[in-house]
């Protein structure tokens, strides 16, 4: 599965920027942006129409959302590490969180690349270097083992992104711009999105990774790794990018309002393989398919419905190909379609809307060697054809 149209797209308008990898020049201190920072968050925050109240009298203004949260940052934030990355020209700098009592922890794949040497900071103020030992390109999840005394290992509870809704709070922590142990708080603003993996595809392309959530919470570089958590404290997912047209005049993006993050129902299936095994591997069907289609350009295809993954290649010898699944072959008007290919519009009797739902499904329920059954629309003929998936290549 190739990356649909979408994104292709949306490189023309703005930048899909991974929320770390904020860089920096190591070992040289990080402390300039971060004490400018301070001074900038300290003036701002200010209070200059209420006299200032005691701590006592401070404590009793604080509303049910309030002591909600405060509970909610100190349950949780001694599980959020810092992870700081070393290579031959400098290092990165991203977020983490505590998986297990083993010692295991959870980041982005992106934050731990080519990296020669990685360390693990935690809120205690202990430090260590930790081993890398799984990683996954196409989630862009990575577990770093590291060894600790148990009073440090705080492994965080896992919630299921399946329950979520949109609309729904969430809360990021994780370390944006080098400041450590930042919170903020957004709300589910999508879900079942697709991101281009960091896995090549065959011919060059990038595969696609599935069942994104997308929030606007603000997530900036430093983020990328740490977790992202409902009211009661469970992970629901782990922040991986943004999409954004503004940078800092240090070429750092920042955040816009849309943030993505990797649901937990995939880190359940991923990280206890990487941890296991090392690597861990996705269904592969053989297909590039698009969605969003202008009432023009479907009818120029011949399309007689409206919503479906409409498929625009199928890779030969691939199990889309052996299954029978057509991609379109008469030239059309529109640039890179053509017409003729077949309509995805059901999945094992899911209705497919978008292409993201075929991918989503994929990527949560299947595995290389089951078998699927897709529902298509070829013309005016409606067809299920069943097919064998195989491993991504």
């Amino acid at each position: 599965m190739f990356t649909n149209r979408r994104w292709i797209l949306f490189t023309g308008l703005a930048l899909m920027v991974l929320a770390c990898r904020f860089t920096v020049d190591l070992p040289r201190p990080f402390l300039g942006a971060t004490a400018t920072a301070t001074a900038t968050v300290t003036a701002t925050a200010t209070p200059t129409l209420l006299s200032p109240a005691p701590p006592t009298a401070l404590a009793s203004t604080l509303f049910p959302w309030d002591e909600a949260l405060i509970t909610l940052y100190e349950r949780t934030y001694p599980s959020v590490v810092t992870i700081r990355t070393f290579r031959q020209d400098g290092g990165a700098l991203g977020s983490g969180w505590v998986y297990d009592m083993e010692g295991h922890i959870v980041t982005n794949y992106h934050v731990v690349e080519d990296a020669e040497e990685v360390e693990v900071d935690f809120p205690s103020g202990l430090k260590v270097i930790g081993k890398v030992i799984g990683v996954d390109k196409d989630s862009d999840l990575a577990v770093v083992k590291v060894s600790v005394p148990k009073s440090e290992l705080h492994p965080l509870p896992l919630g299921d992104s399946e329950q979520l809704k949109v609309g729904q709070i969430v809360v990021a922590i994780g370390n944006p711009f080098g400041l450590r142990g930042t919170m903020t708080l957004g709300v589910v603003s999508a879900l079942g999105r697709t991101l281009p993996s960091m896995k090549e595809a065959p011919g060059g392309s990038a595969f696609v990774s599935g069942d994104i959530i997308q929030t606007d919470a603000a997530l900036n570089p430093g983020n990328s790794g740490g977790p992202l958590l409902n009211l009661q404290g469970e992970v629901v997912g782990v922040n991986r990018a943004i999409r954004t047209t503004g940078f800092t005049l240090e070429g750092e993006a920042v955040n816009s309002g849309i943030g993505f993050a990797v649901s937990v129902n995939m880190v359940k299936r991923v990280v206890p393989v990487l941890i296991r095994e090392g690597y861990y591997a996705y269904p592969y069907m053989g297909i590039s398919a698009i969605d969003d289609l202008t009432l023009r350009e479907m009818e120029i295809l011949g399309l007689k419905a409206f919503a479906g993954a409409y498929v625009i290649k199928v890779v030969p010898g691939s199990p889309a190909d052996r299954a029978g699944v057509r991609a379109g072959t008469t030239p059309t008007e529109i640039e890179g379609v053509n017409a003729g290919g077949d309509l995805i519009i059901a999945v094992d009797g899911r209705p497919v809307v978008t292409y993201d739902d075929l991918i989503r499904y994929l990527f949560v329920y299947k595995s290389p060697g089951d078998t699927i059954v897709l529902t298509i629309l070829r013309g005016d003929e409606q067809l299920d054809l069943t097919l064998r998936l195989s491993e991504r290549p």
